[in-house]
């Protein structure tokens, strides 16, 4: 698929290649994980993988299961939280979106005790889990006094040194379809915008353009809404060695779904020839993956756990379609007649859909491996830390939706190559407590998720605005035949976004994005 300017890669996932085939970006944004799992789990902070008898440890630590001694049915529905503040051009702009979510489900089947040698019990856990969400909305808008989309456009152009003709050529006016220029993938945008009158060249026939109304302050907007998720059924079981070694794997079978429409649009103040342009794209994912997880927790004494897991990368296909359609507001462009008279030429077309493009491939996801501990006291409660490893400088992308191998693997090289540039390993650390008092239980957790990105290429300092500082909390009864949980988790960061680059960094705005994300889980289960 040929993606110029695809907003959900770039926008909170770092750089984009100038003809859109770097999608390090997009598996990156399915791998991205802040909190999962019940609110007893999200309460304490997150995924813990020293701790068990939770339905989460079927993903987290499959060992966990086999600290159950009976059977148990649970749900968890919340709602997600998000604001986002963008400075756009001096000018501030505030929007918020509320999605309601189910966070997990699970059904765990406890086995009968064994009284033959070392295994006491073997426990069997399907859960469905939200491992990412991927909503997210907000807009901006202010005026550039530097610069249009369009002079980022006739720069494209002018790095392919094609003549004025041959773009020409790349547009049917039969059908008022565009097609790539000259066989280059990924330029059916800019034989769009030429045919629009948003890009021109300098003299007749030659190859060296201008953007339109070059001299004109420009308002510029903005528009993005996107939703869907990444989630995963996973399938586990856990066995209690002697109530003092307790041993796991589990199956998971994600699926990814996402969605997203972004709205670009700019109005030429005094415009002579043109009041502005509109460039709207949308695009759809669908697909599913697999991995495996395998996880032991240790009690050296009563009051001790010590656990351990590693998770696979999530192997998936997906399958994308990409929309995009230009559209101009012309006023009339200044032409002569065949007297040489200056006449103004309103053109019926306005707007060019781009080709539908629908494009196959492959993402492999990070390694994740965690280690921790829980210290026990008596029954008053405990507290519980975790160290998780995230590999993001070994995820990859792939294809074979080219009908050359050597494009495929070309694909597949230059994508190695972008995430090895733009990511790095971190290692995420979850800190959590609960104290209990009769049937009820007090929670409070916090995680430092540090960034993974090796470069400032949203344009943000290193200053750690990108790091992440998530604080959570909860309350929960239970008792001999069910429980309830409630948590809320809350954490922000910064993000950077430009519309459009051109070699001049001072030619061009960028938005400043503050993101708060809050999280209200509610887990209700019964034991049987």
């Amino acid at each position: 698929m040929n993606r110029y300017l695809l907003l959900a890669g770039a926008l909170f996932c770092g750089a984009y290649s100038a003809f859109g085939q770097d999608y390090s970006g997009d598996v990156f944004r399915y791998s991205d994980q802040t909190i999962t799992g019940t609110a007893r789990f999200q309460g304490l902070g997150g995924g813990h993988v020293a701790l068990g008898g939770d339905a989460s440890s079927t993903f987290t630590n499959p060992a966990g299961l086999g600290f159950y001694n009976r059977s148990e049915l649970s749900f968890s529905p919340g709602v997600r939280l998000q604001n986002v503040g963008v400075n756009y051009a001096n000018q501030n702009t505030n929007s918020n979106k509320a999605v309601p979510f189910v966070g997990q489900a699970g059904l765990i089947f406890a086995g009968e005790p064994s009284r033959q040698g070392s295994l006491r019990r073997g426990t069997f856990g399907i859960t469905y889990s939200r491992q990412v969400s991927l909503g997210n909305e907000f807009a901006f808008t202010g005026l550039n006094n530097r610069s249009s989309i369009t002079d980022a456009w006739a720069a494209d152009l002018n790095g392919l040194n094609i003549a004025s003709g041959v773009v020409d050529k790349a547009f049917n006016d039969k059908t008022n379809q565009v097609t790539d220029i000259n066989g280059v993938p990924g330029t059916s945008y800019l034989a769009a915008a030429y045919q629009l009158y948003l890009i021109d060249p300098t003299t007749a026939g030659g190859s060296v353009y201008t953007g339109a109304e070059g001299d004109k302050v420009t308002n510029q907007t903005q528009s993005y809404s996107s939703s869907g998720s990444q989630s995963q059924w996973t399938l586990g079981y856990g066995a209690n060695f002697n109530d003092k070694l307790y041993v796991g794997g589990s199956l998971g079978i994600a699926s990814t779904r996402f969605d997203f429409t972004n709205r670009y649009s700019e109005t030429f103040v005094g415009g002579d020839q043109i009041r502005g342009l509109t460039d709207l794209s949308t695009l759809t994912v669908r697909g599913t993956g697999i991995n495996l997880s395998l996880g032991a927790i240790y009690r050296p004494t009563e009051a001790v756990q010590l656990g351990a897991t590693v998770v696979s990368p999530t192997f998936s296909g997906l399958t994308e379609t990409y929309d995009r359609t230009l559209s101009a507001d012309i006023i009339g462009i200044r032409q002569t007649d065949a007297n040489g008279n200056p006449v103004r030429f309103v053109p019926a077309l306005q707007r060019i859909a781009l080709p539908s493009n629908d494009f196959d491939y492959t993402i492999t996801t990070p390694l994740r491996a965690s280690g921790g501990a829980t210290f026990f006291f008596a029954k008053r409660g405990f507290i519980t830390a975790t160290a998780e490893y995230v590999g993001y400088s070994g995820m990859r992308v792939g294809t074979s939706n080219y009908q050359s191998a050597a494009d495929n693997q070309a694909f597949r090289e230059d994508n190695k190559k972008n995430v090895q540039a733009a990511y790095q390993n971190v290692v995420n650390f979850r800190v959590g407590a609960e104290v209990r008092a009769s049937m009820f239980r007090f929670r409070a957790g916090a995680a430092y998720l540090p960034s993974a990105y090796k470069d400032t290429f949203d344009q943000l300092a290193r200053n750690g605005d990108r790091n992440s500082l998530l604080l959570s909390g909860g309350v929960g009864v239970r008792n001999e035949r069910f429980f309830a949980d409630v948590a809320y988790s809350a954490y922000a960061f910064k993000t950077a976004y430009a519309p459009y680059t051109l070699n001049n960094s001072q030619n061009y705005a960028a938005a400043v994005l503050n993101n708060k994300v809050g999280s209200a889980l509610l887990s209700v289960g019964v034991f049987f």
